[in-house]
């Protein structure tokens, strides 16, 4: 699937990622298991890290006009965004794990999304 198709596919529904965006999540995270077997899971850890700061670093500066008026924005919504998905993630393994992770920092979130859900569900049902 080409990037244009990715974008078409998010376009008609933004609130689903499609499936190739998940191969390649798996497919970064075959890789990453791999080079931890051999270097350990720490330093390939801080690799990713580093590598994704890299990246997107270049992604940033290959399509902003003013990187320099938009620099502290960049770097706000960066890492608002990994604080989001690192809160994601600890919720879903912990709950996977059966660990308690602590109490999530989306957690009223959560809770307007399942009232949400309740609401739509008594909505559907008939009467």
């Amino acid at each position: 699937m080409t990037e244009q198709q990715s974008e078409s596919q998010a376009q008609q529904n933004p609130n689903q990622l499609d499936p190739a965006f998940f191969t390649c999540v798996n497919e970064y995270l075959e890789l990453t298991n791999r080079q931890a077997k051999q270097q350990g899971l720490k330093r390939i850890s801080v690799a990713s890290l580093y590598a994704a700061a890299r990246f997107n670093s270049h992604v940033y500066l290959s399509f902003e006009g003013d990187a320099a008026a938009s620099r502290k924005d960049f770097l706000d919504y960066m890492t608002n965004m990994y604080r989001r998905m690192l809160n994601e993630h600890l919720d879903a393994l912990g709950a996977e794990r059966g660990l308690n992770v602590g109490e999530s920092e989306l957690a009223s979130e959560y809770a307007a999304f399942n009232d949400a859900q309740a609401t739509d569900n008594q909505d559907a049902k008939p009467e």
